[in-house]
């Protein structure tokens, strides 16, 4: 039997026990970081990530990023695709998130916390990652900041197993094959433009340089 997704009521009175608190704060990064312990299972308390299940590092990613990223998991403009193994697991945790305000100081209290340096877990030609990076500096920019009017998040604090991934993700059509995804069409065609996993792991082995 598939129990029933908790409401906010009970999901704020699980997190405000576990937190100490007697009452979720009414808004702003206070009530982003109780709420955000319904994530630290996976994305870890410091929003550090975890290679174990999956799940990216998102500390210090911009609000504007993990807010329109959840909305889209909501929407099911993420984590629909049956293929989509993380992305399932993702999307029905993001609904636990009630209201577009409250998506709203979730993201902003990621956006708080300090970025940490991600290892190298695979092998790749950064040489070779450099020339196939000009295609990507187009949106993402010459030094991976990103760029919110494109809307390309910044890609060098990314951890080279997440950056394979989600380019075969793409390639696959497993992300950006909903219509109304204009951005994630965008990078679903120029992620079609690399050649193999292994031109995939020369791209994440450059931008780990970045």
């Amino acid at each position: 039997m598939v129990s029933a997704r908790p409401t906010l009521a009970a999901l704020a009175l699980t997190l405000t026990a576990s937190a100490g608190c007697a009452d979720l704060p009414e808004g702003g990064v206070a009530r982003g970081a109780v709420l955000y312990q319904n994530c630290d299972q996976c994305h870890g308390k410091a929003g550090e990530g975890s290679t174990l299940v999956q799940a990216p590092p998102i500390a210090g990613l911009p609000g504007w990023y993990i807010e329109e990223q959840v909305l889209h998991f909501q929407w099911g403009w993420r984590g629909a695709h049956p293929d989509d193994v993380e992305g399932l697991k993702m999307r029905p945790m993001s609904r636990t998130i009630k209201s577009d305000a409250d998506v709203k100081v979730v993201a902003e209290y990621v956006s708080s916390l300090p970025a940490a340096a991600t290892p190298a877990t695979l092998t790749g030609d950064a040489e070779k990652g450099k020339a196939g990076f000009a295609t990507c500096s187009a949106c993402h920019g010459a030094d991976g900041a990103g760029n919110e009017a494109m809307k390309a998040p910044p890609i060098k604090q990314l951890p080279d197993w997440y950056i394979v991934r989600q380019i075969g993700k793409f390639k696959a059509g497993i992300r950006g094959y909903q219509a109304e995804d204009a951005a994630g069409a965008t990078m679903k065609g120029i992620a079609g433009t690399v050649a193999d996993d292994a031109a995939a792991r020369d791209l994440a082995a450059y931008i780990q340089t970045l």
